[in-house]
């Protein structure tokens, strides 16, 4: 702990106050990648978060740092990837029967250690005031993770309900039957006006759409009339997405009433993959839990007024971690160090960034829904796996057989054809590329041998 705020402090001691942009970054539950209108969707409809695309820039190819919700958050406010602070997965990571697991995982860590410096910390240190409203899941309590105010942010996985009363330590009981992403997008909005005066962080990670599904009555109604779309066809979940896209409406309204919307950078994206019994994120193969595409590339909105062109689309492979030295850099700090990301800034200004490649890693096991036909194994959505993405390719490496799958994403970003066996030396050198990276992280491997296990 002496370090951590050793280091806050050494960043601190020389504040800009300068025309520093205020950054709000929304940040979904369980939100599929077609799961908005603007995202393809002709079931849904999200007309707020829509304007974000339309006056910003749409990343095609943004990828959340795991496939499920703790380490998705974990990565993103470390700026590390999932070997560098143990955050793996949601609890246990020997999920799913002990008979069908061919190997013993490697314990995970449940709450982001303190000796990390998480992207509110470092912002507060540069001036910054600091807001976090819904699902932390990162430790206890934010407000000693840098969070100058907390609404209902704590070790939850998902609300106790979604309607008041909330039963939440960290959120006041509004008014019975008071809706919570309307309540958390309310307080936000009280809490910039509060602070417009001052450069400001708003970190909004709604509950929504993550289980319970709850949705007010009204909205549920609108959507039984619609006609399906795919998978899309879930009248509450629908409902779910329509309440949160109207509390996005309501902070879009206060930035331009406190003409604050010139000098803010918003994002909007998502932690995971769709749950497969609810949505799907089709054509992507995959949901929450997986490692295909659908598991892990999430919608990724930015609007920034000046800097980023409207209405403009960027292919370009970025990931969450890319968020914190971003962020940084908008503060003054251009040469961030430990950070495995890469400021967006360029992206944001020209469309153009320098080409690397992505990991992922997760050493442990995540129980199937159901059998899906998405997952490698009728067991388990994923079993122990790391990943690399590099350019248009994706190779991902299985723990229990060696078995390696090789996508071209390009040409197939369904991920319908296992390239392994077609193209050696693409497998080879992709291959190489994870494992220097596994070393060079000390990505802990699954070995042991599971005596449980049954053939």
């Amino acid at each position: 702990m002496i370090k951590k705020f050793a280091l806050i402090h050494i960043l601190g001691a020389a504040l800009a106050v300068a025309e520093k942009p205020n950054i709000v970054l929304i940040y979904a539950d369980d939100l599929g990648y077609t799961d908005l209108s603007c995202q393809g969707s002709k079931y849904y409809e999200t007309p707020n978060i829509d304007r974000i695309a339309e006056e910003g820039m749409t990343f095609t190819n943004a990828y959340a740092g795991a496939a499920n919700c703790a380490p998705s958050r974990a990565c993103m406010m470390s700026g590390k990837y999932t070997p560098r602070h143990g955050v793996f997965t949601v609890g246990n990571s020997d999920r799913g029967k002990a008979k069908n697991r061919k190997l013993i995982p490697i314990k995970n860590q449940q709450i982001l250690d303190a000796k990390f410096v998480t992207m509110a910390e470092a912002l507060k240190s540069k001036g910054y005031r600091t807001c976090v409203a819904g699902k932390w899941h990162l430790s206890e309590d934010p407000t000693k993770d840098g969070f100058d105010v907390n609404f209902g942010g704590t070790t939850w996985g998902h609300p106790k309900s979604y309607f008041s009363p909330y039963k939440n330590p960290y959120l006041k009981d509004g008014p019975k039957g008071e809706h919570l992403p309307e309540r958390l997008g309310r307080d936000v909005a009280n809490w910039i006006k509060e602070n417009s005066k001052s450069p400001f962080f708003v970190y909004l990670p709604f509950y929504s759409v993550h289980t319970p599904i709850q949705a007010p009555e009204n909205l549920t109604a609108k959507y039984e009339k619609k006609a399906p779309d795919g998978s899309h066809k879930n009248p509450k979940y629908a409902a779910m997405i329509d309440a949160m896209d109207q509390a996005v409406g309501h902070i879009l309204k206060t930035l331009d009433e406190q003409k604050l919307a010139k000098n803010t950078l918003v994002i909007f994206t998502s932690d995971n993959g769709p749950h497969g019994s609810i949505s799907r994120a089709e054509p992507l193969r995959g949901v929450k839990g997986m490692y295909y595409e659908g598991g892990i590339r999430e919608p990724f909105l930015v609007r920034f007024p000046g800097v980023v062109e409207a209405g403009s689309k960027n292919e370009t492979p970025i990931a969450q971690i890319d968020l914190y030295p971003t962020f940084l850099e908008l503060a003054g700090q251009t040469e961030p160090a430990g950070l495995d990301g890469v400021s967006l800034l360029p992206a944001f200004k020209s469309g153009d960034l320098k080409s690397r490649a992505l990991f992922w890693h997760f050493p442990g096991y995540l129980q199937s829904y159901k059998a899906d036909p998405d997952s490698a194994s009728r067991f388990f959505r994923t079993t122990p796996c790391s990943v690399i993405r590099k350019g248009d390719w994706k190779l991902i490496q299985y723990f229990e057989d060696g078995v390696i799958e090789l996508y071209n994403l390009k040409n197939d970003p369904s991920e319908k054809t296992n390239l392994a066996s077609k193209n050696e030396a693409r497998k080879t050198e992709l291959l190489a590329e994870l494992e220097a990276w596994q070393k060079e992280t000390k990505a802990p491997i699954p070995t042991e041998k599971n005596p449980a296990y049954q053939q």
